[in-house]
């Protein structure tokens, strides 16, 4: 046993199904969703990466009754997919980073996703604890990876860049072994890069093999809509002013034709697999069915022979799966000739001048945006995204909107980022450590609340 031989950047697709969507903070009613439905659209459209955490109420029981179902085991073994949960986090104000819980953790997960082994986990949300109790956890799921084989690959999760590049540099530094993921989520979007520009050179440095980008959305925060409300009400930590900066941008972005969070996936999907590709993956985009014609190849289901930045999408219905499919198919095709000169600024080529416009090198000002209006919209005229050019002259449609974005936004909230955790946060785990699947466990998981309604 003990570490894998093949590093995770090799064994990854670049796109990755997040299971967060599958709970009460997103949705009013997680059950209610057709998650069997999805899940099972998602394997047959070529994904082979999940992404869950028993923080994200009923997820991994969803995501487990899925990928139990026949028509999983029947067309996708469990090799051909990937599974990747996370520990250490139990409600919103409840953290358990001890060994114990850690061992508990990763047993039930196990069973509630029907499988032997998990391919990464993750502390969850690192910033709530001490450096001592991540190191700590990082330490004894390392020890079950080398004794127990139920684990293949261990990383941390959260918010902060800075905290995630401090703690990778520290678990290198206290063990002689690097992390093999870290990822974080909000930090790499229309409104916020701080993940490529702070983030990236020290995660390298610090020897992480891979960095998903997760919630491109910013935590639902990029949509016309506004942050979605389930059950818990308005839980997103951002201010009213930011709120309010984007609710101009995406009325701006109307004018154009265009809707923010489609702008805002194809901005932060396309622009990550660029910039995140020093710590990206060598997998195919999208596998290929298993009875698919073995004969066709392309830059979707092949590859692209170099590595490309993993990004973590989730959706919560089916219309949503199938748009973020749509979008991604023609991310790729605009890779696939490997010759072409990516002219597509990257974060740290971006300025700003004094009055606060901000301009990107090689591309003209968002503030005149007609010829950014004149360019190809979401759709090819045929309908058919499998179009190179279109789909490469799509990418500097998005990136002229996106210029005109965070003009808007302008410098008060561009990069921002909100406190994590907040202020006054206090951990309150419970003196007895829980077990989650008590009924008087679980109304405070699922709604992933303080614990005064745990009663154990």
């Amino acid at each position: 046993m003990g570490r894998p031989s093949v590093p995770l950047s090799a064994d990854l697709p670049p796109i990755i199904f997040g299971t967060a969507t599958f709970n009460s903070q997103y949705n009013a009613d997680p059950y209610a969703l057709a998650t069997t439905a999805i899940v099972h659209r998602a394997l047959s459209a070529g994904i082979r990466a999940f992404d869950t955490s028993p923080y994200y109420g009923p997820a991994e029981e969803l995501l487990g009754r899925a990928l139990s179902a026949y028509f999983v085991r029947s067309n996708f073994p469990r090799y051909t997919y990937r599974l990747l949960t996370k520990v250490g986090r139990i409600a919103a104000q409840s953290f358990n980073y001890s060994p114990a819980w850690i061992r508990k953790s990763i047993k039930r997960s196990l069973s509630r996703l029907d499988t032997s082994y998990l391919d990464v986990v993750y502390c969850h949300d690192v910033e709530f604890v001490s450096p001592a109790e991540v190191l700590g956890a990082v330490v004894e799921l390392r020890r079950i990876r080398d004794v127990e084989g139920s684990i293949r690959y261990i990383g941390i999760s959260g918010y902060p860049v800075d905290i995630l590049c401090s703690l990778a540099e520290m678990v290198l530094e206290e063990t002689g072994e690097p992390l093999d993921a870290v990822m974080s989520y909000a930090n790499f979007t229309l409104q916020n890069t701080k993940l490529a520009v702070e983030g990236l050179s020290r995660l390298v440095a610090a020897g992480v093999d891979v960095v998903p980008n997760a919630s491109p959305l910013g935590m639902g925060l990029l949509r016309r809509k506004g942050v979605p409300i389930g059950s818990m009400g308005d839980f997103h930590p951002a201010p009213d002013g930011l709120r309010n900066a984007i609710l101009a941008a995406s009325e701006w972005v109307a004018h154009q034709g265009e809707k923010i969070e489609v702008v805002a996936i194809r901005y932060a999907l396309e622009s990550w697999l660029r910039e995140g590709s020093p710590v990206g993956v060598l997998g195919p985009p999208l596998a290929r069915f298993p009875d698919a014609d073995p004969g066709f190849t392309s830059a979707v289901t092949h590859g692209v022979g170099r590595r490309l930045g993993v990004s973590v999408m989730g959706v919560s219905n089916i219309d949503e799966l199938d748009e973020t499919l749509r979008v991604w198919r023609s991310i790729i095709d605009g890779l696939e000739d490997k010759g072409d000169k990516d002219d597509a600024p990257t974060s740290e080529e971006v300025e700003y001048l004094s009055e606060g416009t901000m301009v990107a090198t090689g591309a003209s000002s968002p503030s005149s945006s007609t010829a950014a209006s004149k360019t190809p919209s979401a759709l090819t005229p045929s309908g058919d995204i499998a179009d190179r050019k279109w789909s490469r002259d799509r990418r500097q449609r998005i990136l002229k909107l996106a210029e005109g974005i965070r003009e808007i936004l302008g410098p008060d909230w561009v990069n921002y980022t909100w406190e994590s955790p907040g202020k006054g946060f206090v951990n309150t785990p419970c003196d007895n450590h829980c077990d989650m699947d008590e009924p008087a466990c679980k109304t405070s998981v699922y709604d992933r609340g303080s614990r005064k309604g745990c009663r154990c």
